[in-house]
């Protein structure tokens, strides 16, 4: 049973650099795209017919270059405001890839007015960076950060209406980025993880203790090693499959989503061989919400009722507020949790059960990007 929680947890900007050598100011000629990216539309969503959509590619601070999917309201909508239009990146969940969740968050949010991108993190899906199927919660969260440089410089965006969306691992990257950049006005978190706060103590804190986590220091320590002399990483494994007969139900709901053609796709790590074995070493001493009570821009967390995962939300929002809540939405000030009833995790990556609240997400957006 813990190689199967083991398993879970390891699965489920244009920005201008001075070349100190030559003292020359690097120009965003020198960032055009290297990557190979998809040209056909193979998402795990219908293509809509209210937005264009379009492939652009832009560079974070540490030269990592980004793929992304934009998403533009048709014409009309941007010709009835007869203005720049507020915008918003999406991304997550962990280890899955821009042409699931995220892209079809950033194509509804299109659909209703904001120019969005979704888009895969460092070492993940089309994006740049090597070794691939890493993670880093300081790397992760500059994407989003570089994200921000990217919408910021777009001719048909306002730059100080620009907010993010992070979904499962990436919504604690989000709530993250937020503290550090003040140019997210607004910030939505959904379904979210705490990928430092899991790996430090396991599910429900059921691995909390020196000893345990010095076993899984030890472990990753000498799998660094092994890795090295075979000179190649090794893959952890996606989401578990075949599916044991005695999988916990957030497993079994993982695999509904990741290991059928409901969100099956072949760049997304949880849907093939996962993240390599090392992988989230960081997040075992990087805690991600450490000045999350500093954040002065608005908030929004959604999670399910009956999530496994709904005390990531509870604590972040405690974290942010002060206030502990359990099972039931609070407002704070400007920071907000929505538990929508009987919504389990998955239930906020897609439509199948018309549970995520877009309505809720553009009021939301609507009154904090203005």
């Amino acid at each position: 049973m813990k190689n199967v929680f083991l398993a879970a947890v390891l699965m489920g900007g244009m920005l201008a650099a001075c070349n100190q050598n030559e003292n020359k100011q690097t120009t965003n000629e020198d960032m055009n795209t290297t990557l190979n990216l998809t040209q056909e539309w193979d998402k795990t969503f219908p293509k809509s017919d209210k937005v264009d959509h379009k492939k652009v590619t832009f560079k974070n601070r540490y030269g990592i270059e980004l793929a992304a999917d934009m998403y533009v309201p048709k014409s009309e909508v941007q010709e009835v405001r007869g203005e720049r239009l507020p915008a918003i990146a999406v991304t997550g969940p962990f280890g899955a890839v821009k042409e699931q969740t995220s892209g079809l968050y950033a194509q509804h949010m299109a659909e209703r007015g904001f120019l969005t991108i979704a888009f895969d993190p460092s070492f993940t899906g089309e994006s740049g960076g090597e070794p691939r199927r890493m993670a880093s919660p300081d790397i992760n969260t500059e994407d989003f950060l570089a994200a921000v440089d990217f919408l910021s410089n777009q001719d048909n965006v306002d730059p100080n209406r620009i907010g993010i969306i992070g979904i499962c691992g990436f919504g604690g990257m989000a709530v993250n980025a937020a503290a550090l950049d003040p140019r997210i006005k607004a910030t939505v978190a959904s379904t979210m993880y705490d990928m430092s706060k899991v790996n430090v103590e396991g599910y429900f804190k059921s691995e909390d203790t020196k000893e345990q986590r010095m076993e899984k220091r030890k472990t990753i320590a000498q799998q660094r090693t092994e890795d090295f002399k075979a000179g190649t990483y090794k893959r952890a494994g996606g989401v578990i499959d075949p599916l044991p007969d005695d999988a916990p139900f957030f497993v079994k709901d993982y695999y509904d989503y990741y290991k059928t053609p409901r969100g099956y796709h072949e760049r997304s790590g949880n849907s093939t061989d996962g993240w390599n074995v090392i992988g989230c070493q960081s997040f075992l001493n990087q805690p991600l919400l450490a000045w999350a009570h500093e954040i002065e821009s608005p908030v929004l967390l959604i999670h399910g009722e009956k999530a496994h995962s709904r005390y990531f939300s509870e604590y972040a929002f405690e974290k942010m507020t002060g206030k502990h809540v359990e099972g039931r939405s609070a407002v704070v000030g400007n920071k907000e949790l929505m538990v929508i009833p009987d919504a389990v995790h998955t239930d906020l990556y897609d439509d199948k059960n018309n549970r995520i609240p877009y309505d809720k997400m553009e009021a939301f957006f609507r009154e904090n990007l203005k």
